[in-house]
């Protein structure tokens, strides 16, 4: 009976020893080294790799573009219009947009599905980098751990660089807005203009599905309102000629300014809050 005993303590020991030893390994596992993105860019992203696998089924002889820009060579306007349309809470939530997981939760509820939307720019950062697209509830606990350490760990201007340059922005394995710029519009992304900006951010929900040059009622609708709350903002102001559209006053008379378009410039501070907007799609 006391051998008995005493060989179920050794067990428990040996086991607790096993798993002290063995948690670390099984973090970083499950778990990437979230800080080596302090200064070092990703290469390739689980997301691309999950892409590539898809082609190599379906058959297509895609391959990954993707130009590597740093935050300060993307234009102001695109960077706003990508806030406005994916999280207009970024500078001020801590990862997670409460408001936006329960009306998500919600919508689940009735649709009896388990998708829960609502994500911010930072937890799509996790899933792009490391996860897959799946929605089962496992892979929406490690994303919020991973969410959580991004946030944690890097600062938000450092999330929005990284996200900007391996969000999916279109087919045939466009990633990254710098790439987006060139395939779209033949230029580099500090050159964006506020319409290129809206219409590139319009489409970010489901860039395979939509093109920001089509002339979809989707995309013309949603970017219209992403412009239209950027000019309400003071992001844009609109050339002066239109302004005096439907006025008695003569454009001329206007005194002379250096610019007929102004912009905010990015700043960490927390953004107003959001205008009504259609719901995203493919979350």
């Amino acid at each position: 009976m006391k051998k008995a005993k005493r060989k179920s303590i050794k067990q428990k020991i040996v086991l607790l020893v096993i798993v002290i030893f063995a948690a670390p390994f099984l973090y970083s596992l499950f778990f990437p080294d979230v800080s080596a993105l302090k200064k070092e860019n990703p290469g390739k992203t689980a997301f691309m790799e999950y892409r590539e696998k898809e082609w190599e089924r379906e058959g297509k002889n895609y391959r990954i573009q993707q130009k590597w820009v740093p935050l300060a060579r993307v234009s102001p306007y695109l960077i706003k219009a990508v806030l406005i349309a994916e999280d207009d809470k970024f500078w001020s939530h801590e990862g997670f947009d409460y408001n936006a997981i329960q009306k998500a939760l919600e919508k689940d509820i009735k649709a009896k599905k388990f998708k829960l939307g609502g994500s911010t720019i930072s937890q799509q950062l996790a899933k792009n980098l490391f996860l897959s697209p799946s929605k089962n509830p496992v892979r929406k606990i490690r994303e919020a751990i991973l969410t959580w350490r991004i946030e944690t760990v890097l600062t938000k201007k450092r999330i929005l660089e990284l996200y900007l340059n391996v969000a999916e922005w279109g087919d045939r394995g466009i990633f990254g807005i710098e790439t987006a710029s060139w395939h779209y519009y033949g230029k580099p992304a500090t050159e964006l203009n506020p319409e290129e900006a809206a219409r590139l951010a319009s489409v970010l929900p489901n860039p395979r599905k939509y093109n920001p040059l089509s002339d979809s009622r989707y995309v013309a609708h949603r970017s219209n309102l992403i412009y239209t709350i950027m000019v309400k903002r003071g992001i844009v102001v609109p050339e002066y000629d239109k302004m005096f559209e439907g006025s008695s006053a003569s454009p001329d008379s206007r005194p002379v300014q250096e610019t007929d378009k102004a912009v905010i410039p990015l700043r960490e501070s927390p953004e107003r809050p959001p205008e009504p907007f259609p719901p995203r799609e493919n979350r």
